[in-house]
């Protein structure tokens, strides 16, 4: 279990305390770490020997035993290129990391499970945070979590308080990713994004220095780490408040795929007045015969409705209703349940995979937009997508935050993601498909999410967040990362100054 000072230390900044000052931001942008000069290279090989006698933790090169388990990602798509990893123990590791990377010219890419991970560019030093477990759930209904933690362990915490987690569809990924892209679960528009829900984040920033992050000390790096992803720092721990529920009502259901057009019309029309204690998502599917693949789903075209209430079970029944008679049942249900079986309603896979992604969030759907779904995966489309959903937003996520955030999009009221196998010879077919999807509800889209189909080109980085957010996201980077150490921090840069 790793700790870290719970308070900020003004007087004591350095590589062993958290700093509460904030730097003076620079006048304009620093340079693209592909363009930097304040940096100058060792020439020959990097000195790793000299990092592993830094660090408290192990140190990983290509052909150790542990080294392909910690360097490859969840997507097995993305290619495991680090030129090492450092399996950190705490966070003086991480800054020791950070440093070393600042004088030898090295990127810096952050993983726990790599969900979310995107190819890098060479050479990159990989932090592996599994070790920065410390989890602490309190009565109050305030939570400690450090970055090595998913949200299944901090579910398994808080379930014997009657407090859940506003984590995402799937509680196998990491607790610090999902937040600090701002967060979308299955309760959205009830609880609203998970970043909402933090309070402080202790977190080693791209200069090497520790630092606390709160509406009170380093507001403005707080303000990055909600919805900016790891633009200015390696989060070490967050703290977040809890919200006090012990079971939803709800589930999903896998409907006969011939009915998709009656069925996502429907959806269409039902999202339009449902309250914001129930949140939904419609889905169609194309399992493949596999193991672990349900026969009434395997190879064929399913329509999947997802459902989430938090409100009484009796109204939750009488709201979903209309949607649950458009198709015949083919696998699925919907009950009381307790907040700890929350990936029941998406049922996002568990273990490692290829896979491609793409995502577009809309203004508004209209009933030509479903129909542009439909002719590209519904049960006449030559689809090569495993999955196409729709996932209903609103509700408290496009409430304005108590305090504010990186997060753009809030105004968004759905969200297109599409899913595929990335293996050839599929990739292909599956990456031009979905471009086309994305394409055709552009003139509806007003942009994207950062932890859905995560991508470093510089156009999807401007979708991804507003022009003011993204000229301030960029300024920080500048100001806490002045050596262009930090990978997240590189395509911000680099959008901004492609404008």
């Amino acid at each position: 279990m790793t700790t870290f000072p719970t308070h900020a230390s003004p007087e004591l900044p350095g590589p062993g305390r958290p700093r509460s000052t904030e730097p003076a931001a620079p006048v304009g942008i620093a340079p693209t770490p592909a363009s930097r000069n304040d940096v100058v290279p060792t020439s020959g090989p990097i000195p790793f020997g000299e990092l592993r006698s830094m660090l408290d933790g192990d140190l990983l090169m290509p052909g150790d035993p542990d080294f392909a388990a910690m360097a490859t990602p969840w997507n097995l798509a993305v290619p495991a290129d680090a030129a090492a990893v450092a399996v950190v123990d705490g966070p003086a590791d991480i800054a020791a990391a950070v440093r070393f990377a600042g004088v030898h010219a090295l990127s810096v890419a952050v993983r726990l499970t790599g969900h979310g991970a995107v190819p890098g560019s060479a050479p990159t030093l990989l932090i592996h945070t599994g070790r920065l477990d410390e989890l602490e759930v309190r009565p109050d209904g305030t939570a400690r979590v450090g970055a090595g933690v998913r949200w299944n362990e901090v579910m398994a915490a808080a379930s014997p308080l009657g407090l859940a987690a506003p984590a995402g569809s799937s509680p196998h990924v990491g607790v610090v990713g999902f937040l600090t892209g701002g967060g979308i679960g299955p309760f959205v528009r009830t609880l609203g994004l998970g970043s909402d829900h933090v309070l402080a984040f202790d977190v080693v920033t791209g200069d090497g220095e520790m630092r606390r992050a709160s509406t009170v000390e380093n507001p403005a790096l707080f303000w990055a780490l909600r919805g900016g992803k790891g633009v200015a720092g390696i989060v070490v721990a967050v703290e977040l408040r809890l919200p006090r529920v012990s079971t939803f009502f709800g589930g999903a259901i896998h409907l006969d795929g011939s009915h998709a057009a009656r069925v996502l019309h429907a959806w269409r029309d039902w999202t339009a007045g449902l309250p914001e204690q129930g949140t939904s998502s419609v889905a169609l599917v194309r399992l493949p015969p596999m193991p672990g693949v349900p026969a009434e789903l395997a190879g064929r075209l399913t329509v999947a409705v997802r459902f989430g209430w938090l409100g009484d079970p009796d109204e939750g029944r009488r709201v979903i209703a209309p949607m649950l008679d458009l198709a015949p049942v083919l696998l699925g249900g919907m009950d009381v349940l307790p907040y700890g079986a929350l990936e029941l309603i998406h049922a996002d896979p568990v273990d490692p995979m290829p896979g491609h992604e793409a995502s577009s969030v809309l203004r508004e759907l209209t009933a030509d937009d479903v129909e542009t779904v439909l002719r590209s995966a519904g049960p006449e489309a030559d689809c090569p997508q495993v999955l196409v959903e729709i996932r209903h937003l609103g509700g408290a996520l496009a409430r304005t935050p108590a305090h504010p955030d990186a997060f753009s999009h809030r105004d968004a009221r759905y969200l297109v993601s599409l899913i595929g196998l990335g293996v050839p010879p599929l990739m292909q077919a599956v990456a031009d498909h979905a471009d086309g999807l994305i394409a055709a509800l552009a003139p509806r889209s007003c942009g994207r999410l950062p932890n859905f189909a995560p991508s470093t080109a510089p156009a999807e980085v401007r979708r991804t967040y507003s022009p003011e957010t993204l000229r301030r996201l960029a300024t920080l980077a500048a100001t806490y990362d002045p050596a262009g150490v930090l990978a997240d921090a590189a395509p911000i840069r680099q959008a901004c100054l492609d404008t």
